[in-house]
């Protein structure tokens, strides 16, 4: 193949790529009021992570900035090369449209994402938290103050991990995170982790008791500009 054919075909196919991406996402208002024009929706599953039920994303509840969907994708895959093993495991996000999202107060302009905590199994194997109708698909769990529920246990290492690597991922697509919604009490021993220092530092987490308790998942809410 010669020089021209060659730059042909990578013009060629680079326009075909960006043929193929859906039309950038436009955030209005807040999370707590607002909508959303051209929303993604997430993958129900990938390298190292799922979604949290088969029903939510066939509802229509998985959609999120397009932005906010690279970071997501991006921060998957930096985890993917760094700890393989770890099984992470995607909530709820918000409508393609957004607006109201019952039963949450936020995830209205697609700027929110909950991540179900990853766990580990009594042998120490990571697992996905275990998701059924009967337990809310996960949202219906309750776990101690110290992580545990059963005969499983948060993965505190590995959460923090994935919120270092969204926020990497966030800087690096040049938009941020405003805040981390978790349980107070479980925040206690992941800041104790050894990467807890620079999770104080390069995140906000918010002192403020939801009106749920938010610990078998963390609301991450980014930072986008919105019209």
């Amino acid at each position: 193949m010669n020089r021209l054919a060659a730059c042909c075909l990578c013009f060629f196919s680079a326009t075909s790529a960006r043929a193929a991406e859906p039309p950038a996402s436009v955030c209005f208002g807040t999370p707590e009021n607002g909508r959303l024009e051209n929303g993604w929706k997430l993958p129900d599953r990938g390298d190292n992570f799922s979604s949290y039920s088969k029903v939510g994303p066939l509802l229509g509840r998985t959609y999120v900035h397009s932005a906010v969907h690279r970071t997501t994708m991006d921060a998957y895959g930096a985890l993917f090369a760094a700890r393989p093993k770890t099984v992470y495991v995607v909530g709820e996000t918000g409508k393609r449209e957004g607006g109201e999202f019952r039963p949450h107060e936020t995830h209205r302009n697609g700027l929110s994402v909950d991540f179900m905590v990853p766990v580990l199994d009594q042998n120490g194997a990571s697992v996905p938290l275990p998701m059924s109708v009967f337990n809310k698909y996960g949202y219906g769990i309750e776990f101690s103050e110290a992580g545990v529920f059963e005969n499983i246990r948060i993965d505190f290492e590995a959460l923090a991990d994935h919120l270092l690597a969204l926020n990497a991922a966030a800087k690096a697509g040049g938009i941020g995170i405003r805040r981390v919604i978790f349980d107070s009490e479980l925040q206690k021993p992941l800041f104790k982790t050894p990467k807890g220092a620079r999770l104080r530092k390069e995140l906000v987490f918010s002192t403020f008791k939801p009106w749920v308790r938010h610990d078998e998942h963390y609301h991450v809410d980014f930072a986008v500009d919105c019209r």
